[in-house]
C-alpha cells in the first residue's frame, strides 16, 4: 500500500503544481487578462506534433488586443490557479523546471488569428541561468511572483501579432514525451516600429521530441543546456553562470494585485 500512496501523492502535488500564463502588463502597468487566450484548463501539452502546442487546448479568443509601441517592456505573467495572482504560492511549483522561451507573430487579425498557421520568431529565452547550483528559469520566474520581462524589437513592422509565452517542465523529461509545454498566446497591435522581417519558425514544427534540451534527465549536474527552439531575434542566447544565481526577487511582490483591473487601463 505504501508506494501506492507515495504514487498518488505524488500526482496530485504534480498536478496542483500545473500553470497558465493568464496576464499582461506593459511598461509596467497591469492590463490583467484583457488580451489573453486563456486555455480550458492549467494542463500541459506534450505532443510537439499537435496544433495545440501553439496557443494551447481550445484557448478562448481574448475580450480584446494590446495596443503597445515597438521597443515596449512587456512582463508576462503566470500562475497555478485561474484568477489567481498570489506570490504566496509559487508561479509553477511541484520541481515543474525548465526554461522560459517567447516567441512573436505577425497576423492580419490578432483576434481570429490561428496560432498553428502563424510564422513565429523568438524575442527571448531564458533556460539553466547557473550550473553552480543547477538554476532554472522558471525558478526565477518563482522568485518573481510568476513575472517575466520581455522587449518587443523596436524595428519590427507595425501592425497585429500574437505573443507566445511558454514554460517547458523537465521533472520528467527523461522519456520521449515527457517533458510538459505551458503556453498561452497574447493578442497585440504594435505600433511604431521598422521594416524588419525577421527568420520564422512554424509552431508545431519547430520542437522534436527529442531534442537535447526537451528529451533530457534534469536530475544530474548540468554545465550546459540547449534551449529549445531558434536563437532569439537580435538578441544572444544566455550563457550559463558558473556562479550561483541572486534568488532576490527583482519584481515588487509588495505591490503585487490581488486581482485584475476592472477595467484595461
Amino acid at each position: 500500500m505504501f508506494p501506492y500512496v507515495v504514487l498518488i501523492s505524488s500526482l496530485v502535488a504534480s498536478a496542483a503544481a500545473h500553470a497558465t500564463f493568464q496576464e499582461l502588463w506593459i511598461n509596467g502597468v497591469d492590463h490583467g487578462g484583457s488580451c489573453v487566450r486563456l486555455p480550458l484548463s492549467n494542463s500541459p501539452v506534450t505532443d510537439v506534433t499537435s496544433d495545440d502546442l501553439a496557443c494551447n487546448v481550445n484557448a478562448s479568443p481574448s475580450p480584446g488586443t494590446c495596443t503597445v509601441n515597438a521597443g515596449d517592456t512587456l512582463t508576462v505573467e503566470m500562475h497555478q490557479q485561474p484568477a489567481s495572482r498570489s506570490c504566496a504560492t509559487q508561479a509553477i511549483g511541484g520541481d515543474h523546471y525548465g526554461p522560459i522561451n517567447v516567441y512573436m507573430a505577425k497576423v492580419a487579425n490578432a483576434s481570429t488569428a490561428v496560432g498553428s498557421a502563424a510564422a513565429w520568431f523568438k524575442i527571448d529565452e531564458m533556460g539553466l541561468p547557473s550550473s553552480n547550483p543547477d538554476y532554472w528559469a522558471t525558478e526565477v520566474l518563482n522568485d518573481n511572483c510568476g513575472h517575466f520581462d520581455v522587449k518587443i524589437p523596436t524595428e519590427i513592422e507595425p501592425g497585429d501579432y500574437l505573443l507566445r509565452a511558454e514554460v517547458i517542465a523537465l521533472h520528467v523529461a527523461s522519456t520521449v514525451g515527457g517533458a510538459q509545454f505551458y503556453m498561452s498566446c497574447y493578442q497585440l497591435h504594435v505600433d511604431g516600429g521598422g521594416s524588419a522581417t525577421p527568420a520564422t519558425v512554424s509552431i508545431p514544427g519547430t520542437y522534436n521530441a527529442e531534442d537535447p534540451g526537451i528529451l533530457i534527465n534534469i536530475y544530474t549536474q548540468l554545465n550546459t543546456y540547449d534551449i529549445p527552439g531558434p536563437t532569439p531575434y537580435n538578441l544572444p542566447s544566455p550563457t550559463v553562470a558558473t556562479t550561483a544565481w541572486p534568488t532576490t526577487a527583482t519584481w515588487n511582490t509588495a505591490s503585487q494585485p490581488t486581482a485584475d483591473p476592472t477595467n484595461d487601463p
